[in-house]
């Protein structure tokens, strides 16, 4: 298996920190061939064939941070003996090469981010790899307030679950919808006043502990949120 297997988004790889992305190389060195022991064959072009043409650099650059990395901590270390660069995984290398220990590649096809909306994408993302749960939900439901608000044409003093009802207001709301039945409007307005009120206030307030699977779940939901604004405002 070439290295651009277990990362097939090359987003994804240049996402993560030299330390995450080194927990992947590592496993990955433990089932490679030994004649993957060694950076400049690590880091040829076939472990990234599978990325556009135009980023295999960076994804080799990014791949050969995560190898420096490995070393400096001694997880890796010249082999005894050997010449031009060999190296071999330490004990403390093999310790730590377990799934338990290095879970950073696991969070990467938790959150699909071609199905996002390209603002919680952009800023939400990279936050969500490196385990900042509470972070990415809160910038989510921020983007939300305030893409609301400039697209309802509010003033900076609407917040909140008071923003939200105020855009979505049934009949007179800048992004109510007139031609549907006043339930549904009522719903809706009702539906982004409570997403605030749930998933963005407490974050504003306190820490939360979320799970990542919670955390996708309030991001894909901001995220299809965000599209009924913009829907609206068009």
């Amino acid at each position: 298996m070439a290295f651009y297997q277990l990362i097939p988004d090359v987003d994804a790889l240049l996402a993560l920190e030299p330390e995450e992305l080194a927990g992947v190389v590592l496993q990955y060195l433990t089932t490679a061939s030994t004649s993957e022991l060694h950076a400049g064959n690590f880091t040829l072009n076939s472990n990234v064939e599978g990325y556009p043409q135009n980023r295999r650099e960076q994804a080799q650059e990014a791949l050969m941070e995560a190898w420096v990395w490995l070393e400096r901590e001694g997880l890796l270390a010249p082999k005894p003996g050997g010449t031009n660069n060999w190296v071999f995984i330490t004990r403390r290398g093999k310790e730590l090469a377990s799934p338990d220990a290095f879970d950073a590649y696991k969070k990467i096809n938790l959150l699909p981010k071609e199905k996002l909306h390209p603002v919680i994408a952009q800023k939400v993302w990279a936050t969500f790899l490196r385990g900042d749960y509470d972070t990415a939900v809160f910038q989510c439901f921020k983007e939300l307030e305030v893409r609301t608000r400039k697209l309802a044409s509010l003033e900076a003093s609407d917040i909140g679950m008071d923003l939200m009802r105020k855009a979505f207001k049934p009949g007179t709301g800048p992004l109510s919808e007139a031609s549907s039945p006043a339930g549904e409007q009522e719903a809706l307005m009702h539906l982004m006043a409570g997403a605030i009120g749930s998933y963005k206030n407490p974050h504003s307030h306190r820490s939360v502990a979320i799970e990542p699977m919670e955390a996708v779940e309030m991001i894909i939901l901001a995220s299809h949120l965000l599209r009924i604004v913009d829907k609206r405002a068009v």
